[in-house]
């Protein structure tokens, strides 16, 4: 399955580029994510519950982040273990780009997926998957945006405070 997105989030690079390195605000964004924790500066584990079509199942896996480019860009690999359900593994190109006080962030996304939810189809998958990515999105965007604002706001009482010197 391959996926690509571009997603405009309100916020400068800086501050995009520090939420996508921020575990508390991935495991937000991560739909049903139960479990997201650093083990070194680049890799994490996780544990997602996941609903694809007829099967549930829980995911547990590492994250790897490589190509490090800060605060340009960096390629995610992950590689999942469902049980019984199969297995996902794949990674994820993102890149930021500033323009102006915005962040436009694309990705490119590979993915694999065995046992049981191979069997699914192809169809159903990237379905399941493209709502997935939709979902983590829009809420990474939202608390993107919402940690920009914050930012922004104590830039310009630090300003207003010095001006009053």
């Amino acid at each position: 399955m391959d996926m690509t997105g571009e997603e405009r989030i309100p916020a400068k690079r800086e501050i995009v580029w520090e939420a996508l390195n921020t575990p508390g605000i991935l495991r937000k964004c991560i739909p049903n994510c139960e479990k997201l924790e650093r083990k070194s500066p680049t890799e994490l584990t996780a544990t997602v519950k996941l609903k694809l079509g007829p099967i549930s199942t829980t995911f547990k896996g590492d994250i790897t982040l490589t190509n490090l480019n800060p605060p340009e860009s960096y390629t995610l690999v992950v590689e999942g273990q469902g049980g019984i359900a199969g297995f996902a593994k794949g990674s994820s190109d993102v890149k930021l780009t500033e323009e102006g006080d915005q962040t436009i962030l694309t990705y490119e996304i590979k993915a694999q997926f065995g046992g049981k939810l191979a069997m699914l189809g192809s169809r159903m998958i990237d379905s399941s998957s493209k709502k997935l990515a939709v979902q983590f999105f829009k809420k990474f965007n939202k608390l993107a945006a919402k940690r920009g604002a914050r930012m922004a706001a104590k830039a310009t009482s630090t300003v207003a405070a010095d001006d009053d010197e």
